[in-house]
């Protein structure tokens, strides 16, 4: 059977409702889920505009109906209902609709049951105060439990619209337009006329429009959004190159080997769209909470009315109908997920503003039950471990101090490569006199040269060494890194301390890479990754029953972030790799790694606190309701009855807030002795 990607439902491959998106046919367990799929914006707009009609009227039922006295007042009650009951809650009548049609129980027929159970006992005794022996309404439990689910759901389309929009922004790299080849003459064509065999030319600036092999010319390359790698790549004839990177400086020719669906840009956006629509484990589990929550509740409401309506019309006690609707409200009343429906919420809630005031932005409340379970943590190498950018370690200078540092302040200027911008960052703090250079060129893949009073003037990079000669005299050598963030050294050693399981899988070399596994104590990393390699990798962790953590900062990591079980983006990357992180480390201190796994912890830990004192509640009292106490009581408690479910739901609630409220105390002093 095929999975609902929207509410996670076994659907039948039979289902007549069905989108194809991406050459790939995706089954729904309702039209609702349709269109949540198909035009998330839509839905997303529209949930929104319910919320703000939810509130305000639920805000005002629950404020009437607790402090107010006065005539009439149910009637009042009912007309403030209406529209939350009838128009915010008409989605989960229709998904309910759509589980009876398919013989199964889901969320949304346990809060249609009991909502609109309350809802109708509450109508009957509006219109009627004399037909039952008792005049509470439940206006308050139906709408509360509507709005706030609803609540829920937008903000979980919230977090999948980002997750969309990440993958968007991606296609942006790519031209609308190319320079294709046709009979000698370069022609410009929009993306889509490219075909595999075409010869386009890309010029200085540009994006590569396709995958293909450089067939003429020589150009640097700006390959960071497939390997992370900040230095550009030298390419010449026979070299290949992947769409969506940035040609620097130098006009190549290149044969078109892979566009559309399966370049590599396009099979990036791919695997993002399809990770972000994975299903939350706490949801799946609640969903599993509900199809057996629903048949317990219906079989007990149902035979315990209809136990009460024979057994007393047996004995010819005229009120065996009225009992046994009486019966049959309390059971639904007192099941009703309200407790369950703030378990999650209000936890989540106070450990999220836990984790902000440390810096860390957990946009996706959905991964803590997996954040809880981390046991390992992946690292990207360059902008995660190190810094993005190098910087210079070490300047001699062979001669006239001020002759060289003028003279290589004033070439590397005029470069943008990341190499020049660090230099004269670094050069900047010695007052450089800017010269004249004439003639000036770069070089892909070596340097630049230029002129300075009739004398060749040239700065030659090799990897991390650059070199200054004038005249083919040396005047000074550089040394170029990328550092590592401070305090990465005793962030390792904690996680380790802590029994997490600490990898690198990055795109860099092996020389660079054993380099800084070696100081930082990592025996296991993985060099020369492109995206694809990076999500290979953390499934086969996953595969061996490892919960993995991802943590990067570039475009290239998004697709293995998205394969993670947790995606933590660092601030300082790209706005891609945030969009697509299930947290953002605001302020890129890596102490907040091992923190945010504790705050998952003991924040699911929390959740399962609060989940089981609902839970308890509901299935201790629902025999009550059912009548078990009759014998000991009599029929009388039914008098009684109905206002004990609406005060054992709103007991179940409170219960829930305190506990949650203790987790404040909890994170501040257990987290932060963690970590220190």
């Amino acid at each position: 059977m095929a999975v609902d990607p929207v509410c996670g439902m076994y659907v039948s491959e039979d289902s007549t409702i069905y989108s194809d998106r991406d050459g790939v046919r995706y089954y729904f367990c309702s039209q609702g889920c349709k269109d949540k799929f198909d035009r998330p914006d839509e839905e997303s707009g529209a949930l929104k505009t319910k919320l703000l009609i939810a509130w305000p009227f639920s805000l005002a039922v629950i404020f009437i109906d607790y402090l107010l006295v006065f005539p009439f007042k149910n009637f009042v009650l009912l007309i403030l209902a209406l529209p939350v009951q009838f128009y915010v809650g008409f989605d989960f009548y229709r998904g309910a609709y759509e589980a009876i049609k398919d013989k199964m129980g889901n969320m949304d027929l346990l809060i249609t049951l009991g909502t609109l159970t309350a809802f109708f006992f509450s109508l009957t005794v509006t219109v009627d105060p004399h037909i039952f022996p008792v005049s509470y309404t439940y206006y308050d439990a139906s709408v509360f439990i509507i709005t706030l689910i609803l609540t829920g759901s937008y903000i979980e389309s919230l977090t999948k619209k980002k997750a969309n929009s990440s993958a968007t922004t991606l296609l942006s790299l790519l031209p609308d337009k190319v320079h294709i080849l046709k009979n000698g003459e370069t022609v410009d064509l929009p993306i889509e006329s490219m075909a595999v065999g075409d010869t386009i030319q890309v010029r200085p600036g540009e994006n590569i429009p396709a995958d293909g092999i450089v067939i003429d010319g020589s150009s640097e390359v700006d390959e960071s959004m497939v390997t992370g790698e900040g230095d550009p790549v030298l390419k010449n004839s026979g070299s290949s190159v992947i769409s969506g990177t940035v040609n620097l400086n130098g006009l190549i020719t290149i044969s078109v080997k892979e566009t559309g669906n399966n370049s590599t840009v396009k099979k990036i956006y791919s695997m993002i769209q399809m990770a972000s629509m994975g299903r939350a484990k706490i949801q799946k589990i609640s969903d599993i909470f509900s199809s057996y929550f629903v048949p317990v509740v219906l079989v007990a409401a149902g035979s315990s009315s209809i136990f009460w309506y024979f057994y007393l019309s047996s004995l010819g006690n005229p009120l065996y109908s009225i009992i046994a609707v009486l019966v049959f409200v309390s059971v639904v009343v007192i099941a009703c997920p309200c407790a369950i429906g703030l378990a999650a919420p209000i936890t989540l809630l106070i450990s999220s503003n836990a984790s902000s005031r440390n810096g860390i932005l957990i946009k996706n409340s959905s991964s803590m039950d997996r954040l809880s379970k981390i046991d390992t943590v992946i690292f990207d190498k360059t902008g995660t471990i190190t810094d993005n950018t190098p910087k210079v370690t070490r300047l001699d200078i062979h001669g006239d101090e001020h002759l060289a540092v003028s003279l290589l302040y004033s070439m590397e200027s005029l470069s943008n490569h990341p190499v020049a911008v660090a230099i004269c960052s670094y050069l900047k703090d010695r007052n450089p006199e800017k010269t004249e250079i004439k003639e000036f060129r770069e070089i892909p893949g070596t340097g630049v040269t230029g002129v300075y009073n009739g004398l060749h003037v040239e700065a030659r990079r090799s990897g991390g060494h650059i070199s200054l000669f004038l005249d083919s005299k040396e005047l000074a050598t550089l040394e170029i890194e990328h550092s590592m963030r401070k305090g990465i050294e005793q962030d390792v050693k904690n996680l380790i301390r802590n029994h997490i399981r600490v990898m690198i899988v990055t795109g860099d070399t092996e020389e660079n890479t054993s380099g800084i596994a070696s100081k930082l104590g990592i025996s296991e990393y993985y060099c020369s990754m492109k995206p694809d390699m990076k999500a290979d990798i953390v499934k086969k962790e996953q595969e061996a029953g490892r919960y993995v953590m991802f943590v990067g900062d570039g475009i290239n990591d998004t697709v293995a972030m998205k394969t993670a079980d947790v995606g933590v983006a660092m601030a300082s990357g790209s706005d891609i790799a945030g969009a697509a992180g299930d947290i953002i480390l605001l302020n890129n201190d890596l102490k907040n790694i091992l923190r945010s796994i504790y705050i998952g912890k003991y924040t699911i830990k929390k959740i399962k606190q609060n989940v089981g004192w609902a839970i308890g509640y509901n299935s201790a009292l629902i025999p009550v309701a059912a009548g078990v106490l009759v014998p000991l009581l009599g029929l009388g408690i039914y008098y009684v009855l109905p206002i004990f479910a609406a005060l054992a739901m709103g007991l179940s609630s409170t219960t829930v807030v305190l506990n949650s409220l203790r987790l404040r105390t909890r994170l501040s002093r257990n987290v932060e002795d963690a970590v220190l």
